[in-house]
C-alpha cells in the first residue's frame, strides 16, 4: 500500500465494490460528471472495469483510497492510459461524498504522482477535469500540475456542454517540489 499522512492507496478488494457502487456509480449527477459517457446503472456482479479492474491490463492501475486512521474506504483512484513507450499516463479519482472537502483529494493526487513517477518511472502525468470541478483543480495545482489547455464544450453533462481543463506535470517538476 502507498501511504501518505492521512490516506493510503491499496488494491481494490471485493468488499469495496458495493460501497463504490452505491457511493460513486449510483449517483447519476456525480457519475455523469466523472465519466466520459452517459450514466448507466451498473449491476454489482458486473465485470465493469471501474469496479473490478483487470490485473492483466498493465495500462490501467486501479486503487481503493482508504483513510489511514480508520481504514475506511473513502474513494477510488486510477492511473490509466499508461503508455510505457512515451512514459506518460492519466490520473483520475473519486471520493465518496462524506470524504470531500477534507484535503484527501490533494493527498491522493500526491500518492498517484509518487506511483507514476517513482514506481512506474513515468515522465509525464496528465489529468482532465470539468471547468467547474474546483476541488480537483485545487488538488492538482497544489501538487504542481500546470493548466495546459481548455477543451471548449467538450463534455456533455446532464443537459449542458462544459469545458474540460487539461493539466500536466513532468517528473522533474514533481521531483523539485518533493525535494523542498
Amino acid at each position: 500500500m502507498l501511504t501518505g499522512t492521512t490516506v493510503g492507496l491499496r488494491a481494490r478488494h471485493e468488499e469495496d465494490i458495493p460501497i463504490l457502487l452505491t457511493e460513486l456509480y449510483e449517483d447519476v449527477a456525480g457519475s455523469s460528471r466523472a465519466e466520459s459517457g452517459p450514466w448507466r446503472p451498473v449491476v454489482p456482479w458486473a465485470d465493469d472495469p471501474r469496479l473490478k479492474p483487470d490485473p492483466s491490463n498493465d495500462g490501467v492501475v486501479a486503487f481503493s483510497v482508504v483513510e489511514l486512521g480508520s481504514g475506511a474506504l473513502i474513494g477510488s483512484a486510477t492511473v490509466w492510459g499508461i503508455d510505457t513507450h512515451n512514459r506518460n499516463a492519466h490520473l483520475g479519482l473519486g471520493l465518496v461524498p462524506a470524504a470531500r472537502g477534507k484535503g484527501y483529494g490533494t493527498e491522493t493526487v500526491a500518492l498517484l504522482c509518487r506511483y507514476g513517477f517513482v514506481v512506474r518511472g513515468l515522465r509525464r502525468l496528465q489529468l482532465e477535469t470539468l471547468e467547474d470541478n474546483h476541488a480537483m483543480l485545487r488538488a492538482a495545482e497544489r501538487n504542481g500540475f500546470v493548466r495546459e489547455g481548455r477543451l471548449r464544450s467538450s463534455s456533455w453533462v446532464m443537459g449542458e456542454f462544459l469545458d474540460d481543463i487539461v493539466l500536466g506535470l513532468l517528473a522533474e517538476e514533481w521531483s523539485e517540489r518533493a525535494a523542498d
